[in-house]
């Protein structure tokens, strides 16, 4: 395919399908073109054929059956991400997934070898991973400034009561498939894509609706040779009072603490530090005590920026769509590189699997 435009039938035209994938595909006119959408909601046909000039479909799989569209964007309801992309991939068209692609490492292989069988293009969609403050923390990281990485600690939440289709398991929902695919994809990115973690997780559910999903959950990823860092993740619809910042980083040499809107970050130069003699035991009676060269730097969104951004749990900015679009029409019309690779959402399905497994939650009748 040469440089032409990419057309598009969008799957799903609620939060995510309306909202981050439509308003930014309109953005692009000259790279994407919205000609379809599937919802079986009226209203959001009507939406579609007013405000792109869309075929509309009731039904995601009339639209595929139909045809006549090069991308297919998945922001189906959870339960349909694997149906639906192998769906369109088998019927010969490339496809861009929402989270969490599928529950299993099995469902998930399945949908990356469609992808091969038919020479199709399969894109994730996190569209977290390349936001400002998170790409500010991998800077500061791979300064070398912190040191060896020895401890993190990531929090999602806020106390909320949810009535939706995603506090229900029969339709995949929960925490940990909802807000989960954004905090494992960046702890994957801290931990090393070559590093396997070890999974400990625990889920409750007290959902004061008839919800039966997850509505708190802890996760800790380890690595028992210790060349990874520990790795805690809380998401919690039971925060009161907000645990501190999103992120909490211990290295060897300091921290780094913050989130979407700022970060602060503390370290010392070990070459600087004092040199201690090492005590056979406690001098006068005293805990040992130094004073380290310290130095402390901030990082801020910019005003501009912050006007830009959706969600509620985690900022999403504009960043996120744009960079993950900008290099898929780049792999569809050039062959180039996606920006998250199949292969790096592997291990966060292994996660996500591995978790679920761990906690069987009772179903609510």
């Amino acid at each position: 395919m040469s440089s032409e435009i990419i057309r598009v039938a969008i799957g799903g035209q609620g939060r995510s399908g309306y909202m981050i994938h439509a308003d930014w595909l309109q953005q692009v006119p000259d790279k994407y073109r919205i000609v379809a959408v599937a919802d079986e909601i009226e209203v959001r046909r009507t939406d579609g054929e007013q405000e792109f000039g869309a075929r509309t479909y009731a039904d995601w799989p009339d639209m595929i059956a139909d045809g006549d569209f090069d991308l297919f964007v998945n922001a189906l309801p959870t339960p349909y991400h694997v149906p639906g992309t192998i769906a369109a991939l088998e019927a010969g068209k490339h496809v861009v997934c929402e989270k969490p692609m599928a529950d299993t490492v099995a469902d998930f292989d399945r949908m990356v070898e469609t992808a091969k069988q038919n020479n199709r293009i399969l894109a994730p969609f996190q569209n977290n991973r390349p936001q400002p403050f998170f790409e500010k923390i991998q800077a500061v990281i791979a300064s070398g400034v912190l040191g060896k990485l020895i401890y993190i600690r990531s929090s999602w939440g806020a106390f909320a009561r949810r009535w939706d289709w995603q506090t229900l398991q029969k339709h995949m929902g929960g925490g940990l498939r909802n807000t989960g695919p954004h905090a494992i994809d960046q702890a994957m990115v801290l931990f090393g894509f070559d590093n396997t973690p070890e999974v400990f997780c625990r889920m409750d559910c007290r959902n004061p609706f008839p919800g039966d999903a997850d509505d708190h959950c802890t996760i800790m990823l380890y690595d028992p040779d210790r060349k990874a860092p520990q790795i805690e993740i809380i998401i919690s619809g039971y925060m009161a009072y907000i645990q501190g910042d999103t992120y909490q980083i211990s290295g060897q040499y300091g921290g780094l603490a913050g989130g979407a809107n700022g970060l602060r970050w503390r370290y010392f130069d070990p070459a600087k530090a004092p040199h201690q003699d090492m005590w056979g035991w406690s001098v006068d009676r005293q805990y040992t005590r130094e004073d380290l060269p310290w130095e402390e730097h901030t990082w801020t969104l910019s005003e501009a920026q912050d006007k830009q951004a959706v969600g509620y749990t985690l900022k999403s900015l504009p960043s996120g769509p744009e960079r993950i679009y900008n290099h898929l029409y780049k792999a569809i019309t050039k062959g180039g590189d996606l920006f998250v690779p199949t292969e790096q959402v592997r291990p966060q399905i292994a996660i996500i699997e591995e978790c679920l497994r761990q906690n069987p939650l009772p179903r609510k009748r």
